[in-house]
């Protein structure tokens, strides 16, 4: 199994020619697929594999994302991706992804995801196998110790005050 890193660095990439949009810079749609890539490398790492997910008939689905642009990438900009754990119970798992540009080393995005457990026969949501949380439990130690970015927890507003 994946050595428990803090943060998780287990993805890179590189922008691809087809995520270029008419600025010249990698499409918003675009991040949302190669942070997709990093969710696949993360659930692995905490056991959630493509073999386990078979197995049991469970998968997960995204109950919440948020992505945050902070500098824009171009087309073969190398990129890696920091993966940090913020929280987990019995059936969510809640996480966020950092795209570092790969030779400059600054940050581009952030992806904060809510994913939930559920069992394919009645797509409904469903408690992870107890070596799934006891793998959740490790990583959680180890990343609790992390200072979470920025953005994570963040909402999205114009900071007015409601009335009534």
């Amino acid at each position: 199994m994946t050595p428990i890193t803090a943060p998780f660095s287990l993805y890179t990439d590189r922008v691809r020619p087809e995520w270029i949009d008419h600025n010249g810079h990698m499409n918003m749609g675009y991040y949302l697929v190669v942070f997709d890539y990093a969710t696949d490398a993360f659930l692995d790492a905490c056991g959630l594999t493509a073999a386990h997910r078979e197995a049991e008939q469970v998968s997960t689905f995204s109950l919440e994302a948020h992505i945050n642009y902070l500098q824009e990438v171009r087309e073969g900009d190398p990129l890696t991706f920091r993966t940090t754990l913020l929280g987990h119970d019995a059936k969510r798992i809640h996480y966020i992804h950092e795209m570092i540009h790969g030779t400059e080393g600054f940050r581009a995005a952030t992806n904060e995801l809510m994913s939930l457990h559920v069992s394919r026969a009645t797509r409904r949501t469903a408690p992870m196998a107890d070596a799934v949380q006891q793998r959740l439990a490790e990583i959680a130690e180890s990343h609790g110790k992390l200072t979470p970015p920025p953005e994570a927890g963040r909402h999205i507003g114009l900071n007015q005050r409601r009335k009534g």
